[in-house]
C-alpha cells in the first residue's frame, strides 16, 4: 500500500510547487514558507543531463528536504534507466516516483517495483508521446503526468495541444472507473490552471508562477488557488 503520509486532495485540485523553480540556495526556507499555505505535496525534478539537457537535484538533497517537511515528496525522475535508482530514492524519503515512459521499456515492471516499495506509482510522458501509450498501465498507476511543455528547464510556456492529451486520458480513466490522478507539469499559472482543471487535471504542477511570484511563494499558491475558484467554466483551447 502507498504511504500514508500521501492525502487525498482536499479540494478538487491539488497544487504541487515544484522546487526546480526555487533557490537552490534556500531550499529549506522556500519549504517552509509553503507549509500551511494550500500546498498539498513537494514536486522535485531529478534530471540526469541525458534524457533531459539539465542536471538538478539528487538523493542527498531528498534526504535533507525529507528531514524539513512533512509534505509529500513527489520525486519526477527525469533520467534514463530510472529503475535502477528506485530503492535509493524511497529510502531517501520519497511518498511518490514518477517515471517516464520514453525510457522505461518494462513499464508495467517499474511501476509495480515502485510500489513494492511503499511509494505512489506515477507514469509521465512528453507532449510529442501519444496518451494511448499510458492505457495499459494505468490499472497500476496512482499518478498520469502530461509534461504541458518538453521537459528540462523551467519557465516555458503550456503547449496548449497538450490539454487535449488530459481530456482524452480523463476519459479513459473514467471509462474504466478508475481512481489514478492526471497531473499536469509545465506552464502552468494563473491564465490557465483553470483550463488543466476542466481538462482534467486533478494535480497541478507550479513552478516559475509560484516562486517567482513577487509576494512569496505562498503567495503565487494562493493565485493559483483564488484563480481556479474564480474562473467558473473555462474550456480547454480547440486543437
Amino acid at each position: 500500500m502507498p504511504r500514508s503520509t500521501w492525502p487525498a486532495c482536499a479540494g478538487a485540485v491539488c497544487i504541487a510547487p515544484s522546487l526546480l523553480a526555487a533557490d537552490f540556495g534556500h531550499l529549506a526556507d522556500a519549504v517552509h514558507a509553503l507549509e500551511g499555505a494550500g500546498a498539498e505535496r513537494l514536486h522535485v525534478d531529478v534530471m540526469d543531463g541525458s534524457f533531459v539537457p539539465n542536471f538538478t537535484f539528487g538523493t542527498d538533497t531528498v534526504r535533507a528536504l525529507r528531514r524539513e517537511t512533512s509534505l509529500p515528496l513527489e520525486l519526477h525522475l527525469m533520467i534514463r534507466e530510472p529503475e535502477r535508482h528506485l530503492e535509493t530514492f524511497a529510502a531517501a524519503g520519497a511518498d511518490g516516483i514518477t517515471v517516464h515512459q520514453e525510457v522505461s521499456p518494462h513499464l508495467h515492471r517499474t511501476l509495480s517495483a515502485i510500489r513494492a516499495l511503499d511509494c505512489r506509482s506515477g507514469a509521465a510522458i512528453n507532449p510529442s508521446t501519444p496518451v494511448t501509450e499510458l492505457h495499459d498501465v494505468l490499472d497500476i498507476c496512482d499518478l498520469a503526468l502530461v509534461m504541458t511543455i518538453n521537459p528540462g528547464f523551467g519557465g516555458q510556456r503550456l503547449i496548449p495541444h497538450t490539454l487535449h492529451k488530459v481530456a482524452a486520458l480523463r476519459a479513459e480513466i473514467a471509462r474504466r472507473g478508475l481512481s489514478t490522478e492526471i497531473e499536469v507539469d509545465g506552464g502552468v499559472d494563473v491564465t490557465n490552471a483553470a483550463e488543466c482543471a476542466a481538462a482534467g487535471a486533478t494535480v497541478l504542477v507550479a513552478g516559475t508562477a509560484v516562486f517567482g511570484h513577487g509576494d512569496g511563494p505562498a503567495a503565487g499558491v494562493g493565485a493559483i488557488v483564488a484563480a481556479l475558484s474564480t474562473a467558473g467554466s473555462p474550456t480547454i483551447p480547440p486543437q
